[in-house]
């Protein structure tokens, strides 16, 4: 079907025709023309006030739980819970039974997530059931379709395990994502170490714990080469160590999680479950460093997080709940909360460019020839996640009921297409 989008604002930092006003025809799966006044006739036409165009967005890190956990989320209501999220492409991490750490495993994703509008890129974890003893079977699940490999919230601080698991990568022409956090400084830890876990009473995971590890990583990284990509940092020490390992010429790449651009521990005063992330929400200080990075490339995605859990494993005193929170409908508002729409070009590329240069995958451009791999968006607008929108099986969310800026209006992916009503 032939689409036409009318008079849409195109935010393409890299593009031909960025922060211009145009219409854009699509047909057959691909870019056709681009004009001022497009009088080409179409199958369907969208057309919004307030209406922007990017190229589609990348979420690096969310957890599908399928297999195993299909009551939290499956590949298909997570899928579609991502295409209303505005996510043409999601990486699903392994929180599943059993774990995604053997090629049949990973050919179950792929087969499942087949044909549909949102392309999901499953991860291989990088040891067996995520257990942090011995490699998975690395190369046979990158013949399966594994674009690379983590063992999601659970850090490899084992050097020398780490050491072969890059050093292995490289040779099969893929990558390791890393969570950082060293637990003996962390262990039994609900929130950030700081002012608020005090008053609360409430055992703190010290930032330390996270730079220790980082540190540890990033030297590893140095001695045995390959590609290392911290799924998301939380500190302001965290981009400081970014920041010098990228001048010194390390490869490697970062991400935060559209929640710590927004909110800090603070909000954790009400004792919200839904708050309970890891890592955990920083301080003033943490935030404003992260918001920074993402504006200046030391971060370079921004990831929804998303981690679906269910009432028995939420509404529980605050210590006993798990951590996590359903995001992807709600990560760009957050996002954009958080760096204002006077950062969109930093918040855009961290969605769509940022994620491809990390997967190794070719840009998409919003110019003509391209294949149609869109996002339609709005800065202007707002969005209220509610029990009836919300596509997730899961609901533990804090952002129930409650406006945020910016909202999504659909994806466009090839021949595909899928727009909130």
């Amino acid at each position: 079907m032939s689409i036409i989008i009318r008079q849409a604002r195109i935010i393409d930092p890299n593009g031909p025709h960025h922060l211009k006003t145009m219409d854009i025809f699509i047909e057959g799966g691909k870019i056709t023309e681009i004009k001022k006044n497009c009088t080409a006739k179409a199958g369907k036409t969208i057309e919004a006030d307030n209406l922007c165009v990017s190229a589609g967005w990348i979420d690096l890190q969310a957890v599908f739980c399928d297999p195993g956990h299909e009551h939290k989320e499956t590949i298909e209501s997570g899928i579609k819970a991502a295409a209303a999220g505005g996510f043409t492409g999601v990486c699903v991490h392994s929180a599943n039974a059993p774990t995604l750490s053997s090629k049949a495993q990973i050919e179950y994703v792929k087969n499942k997530a087949d044909g549909k509008v949102v392309n999901v890129y499953p991860l291989g974890t990088i040891t067996q059931k995520q257990e942090g003893k011995d490699l998975a079977e690395l190369y046979d699940m990158k013949q399966a379709g594994a674009i690379a490999f983590s063992d999601y919230k659970h850090s490899i601080n084992t050097a020398g395990l780490l050491l072969r698991a890059l050093q292995y990568s490289k040779n099969v022409d893929t990558f390791i994502m890393t969570h950082c956090n060293e637990e003996s400084l962390s262990h039994g830890g609900q929130m950030n170490e700081g002012e608020t876990a005090i008053k609360l009473g409430l055992k703190g995971i010290p930032a330390v714990a996270e730079e220790i590890s980082l540190a540890q990583q990033l030297a590893v990284l140095e001695y045995a080469g390959g590609k290392l990509h911290v799924s998301a940092i939380s500190t302001k020490g965290s981009t400081e160590l970014i920041r010098k390992a990228k001048a010194a010429g390390l490869n490697v790449t970062a991400g935060v999680t559209a929640l710590h651009l927004f909110k800090t521990d603070s909000e954790l005063e009400e004792f919200d479950s839904n708050y309970k992330v890891l890592p955990p929400l920083r301080t003033k200080k943490d935030v404003d460093a992260l918001r920074k990075a993402v504006e200046n490339g030391t971060i370079d995605v921004i990831v929804s997080d998303h981690q679906p859990q269910d009432v028995e494993s939420k509404e529980l005193e605050f210590d006993l709940a798990d951590e996590g929170a359903i995001q992807l409908q709600t990560a760009f508002s957050c996002a954009l909360a958080g760096l204002k729409d006077e950062q969109i070009d930093a918040l855009i590329t961290a969605l769509t460019q940022g994620p491809r240069r990390v997967l190794g995958l070719e840009p998409v451009s919003v110019e003509e020839g391209q294949n149609a791999e869109l996002t339609l968006f709005s800065v202007k607008d707002s969005f209220t996640l509610t029990e009836k929108n919300n596509k997730s099986l899961s609901k533990n969310s804090p952002f129930f009921n409650t406006a945020l800026p910016g909202k999504v209006i659909g994806i466009i992916n090839g021949g595909k297409s899928y727009f909130n009503s």
